[in-house]
């Protein structure tokens, strides 16, 4: 269930607002890219230690023009499937600036994988090392050195998960990887999605590196993702300067130089953007207004699995008087609620509001769910505004499907 309430930060002018609308249509997603550049500078500038690369998470949203954003940044990207990976080499990142760190490839994709050059992989099993493997010794003479990494599954530093191998298997995996000529060189390090809990991270740094120490080739340490998002105006927010400063600390007194991956997702996009909409109804139950607007809970994260909670404004007076209100979307699934118990003042049917930090996880895990197409989305440039996605209409829902048509 969402539930959000106002807050007077507003995301942009009410002109822009309408200005964006009337070009648009509505809904729409809007990502600020000052925003995301201020935020990409405050994670780079946080971790001091000389050798560290960034990597953003393309799971948490694959839209090019964004993706461009943290290329020209010098970023690179953290690919969790094969998807990631074409996203990636479609926006011009190298096959060099590109990690996967992923699940359960079957052999075609592990091909496809090594085909394009991805230079690191992180993989979470015995079994997928042995299959990544195999398939190197198939097509090695097309590939430049590749780096192999294992993800570290410990439930007392990852937590009880299903992804990643134990140290008890280490042995193993340095034997499958030296029968087929290469080496381990990495561990990559998962705490969780969306942790914002500093310590949860500077807590574990000892430990994560004496783990590391067992790999002989030990050449890199990817402190992987999870790193959450205060969505919650007054939650608590990921330290990131504490969090450089303690893991360059430990870094700086390593016997060896050893090359730090830091892979932001929702951390780095969340916040740089809003899903603009109207309201198309207003009704009020024993004093609760009611709310329908021309959106739906498809086009924001799973709440069951990214959360529900999501800042909710509208530019209407501040001063009225506020009353408890629900914010339901345009379709009768009984839990399309983007807002619960809102504190927002008496709307019309044509007023704009704006549901905040969609950035992440918004567009990247909208549906068809009771078949409505997908909102557009739009990029804000200084002065300028441009279209990155287009709006879908019905005819997506036919994609793919053979049927007959009758004369």
């Amino acid at each position: 269930m969402i539930s959000a309430q106002t807050v007077p930060t507003k995301p942009f002018s009410l002109k822009l607002a309408e200005e964006l609308l009337a070009n648009y249509g509505s809904p729409l997603y809007v990502y600020h890219s000052e925003r995301l550049r201020k935020t990409i500078a405050h994670i780079t500038q946080s971790i001091p230690y000389p050798c560290t690369k960034f990597h953003f998470a393309s799971v948490t949203n694959g839209n090019l023009a964004l993706l461009k954003i943290f290329l020209v940044s010098g970023w690179g990207l953290h690919a969790n499937t094969p998807g990631d990976i074409y996203l990636g080499l479609t926006a011009d990142f190298s096959p060099k600036q590109i990690v996967y760190s992923g699940s359960n490839l079957n052999r075609a994709e592990m091909e496809q994988v090594l085909k394009w050059g991805t230079a690191t992989l992180n993989l979470d099993s015995i079994s997928q090392l042995d299959l990544c493997c195999q398939v190197y010794q198939y097509i090695k003479p097309q590939l430049s050195r590749l780096r192999l990494g294992l993800r570290l599954n410990l439930p007392q530093l990852t937590g009880e998960s299903r992804i990643g191998v134990r140290p008890e298997e280490f042995p193993a995996a340095l034997n499958i990887v030296q029968a087929a000529g290469l080496k381990l060189n990495g561990l990559h390090f998962y705490r969780g999605t969306g942790t914002n809990a500093t310590k949860s991270f500077t807590q574990v740094i000892e430990q994560l590196l004496a783990i590391s120490k067992l790999l002989p080739d030990w050449e890199y340490l990817d402190f992987g993702g999870g790193f959450g998002y205060p969505y919650h105006a007054d939650g608590v927010a990921f330290d990131w300067k504490d969090f450089g400063r303690e893991l360059t600390k430990h870094l700086n007194a390593l016997d060896r130089k050893i090359e730090l991956i830091i892979e932001p997702g929702r951390a780095a996009i969340a916040g740089c953007g809003t899903l603009l909409a109207k309201v198309v109804s207003v009704k009020w139950q024993s004093g609760k207004q009611i709310l329908g607007v021309d959106t739906t809970v498809a086009n924001l994260s799973v709440p069951s699995v990214h959360g529900g909670y999501r800042k909710i404004v509208t530019w209407a007076d501040s001063k009225r008087e506020l009353y408890s209100t629900d914010v339901c979307g345009n379709t009768t699934y009984s839990r399309d609620y983007l807002g619960r118990n809102c504190q927002l003042p008496a709307l019309q049917t044509g007023d704009i509001i704006a549901i905040l930090d969609v950035g992440a996880y918004g567009y990247a895990m909208s549906s068809h769910f009771l078949h409505r197409p997908r909102p557009p989305e739009v990029l804000l440039e200084g002065d300028t505004h441009r279209l990155i996605r287009q709006r879908e209409d019905y005819r997506i829902l036919l994609n793919n499907q053979l049927f007959e048509q009758r004369g």
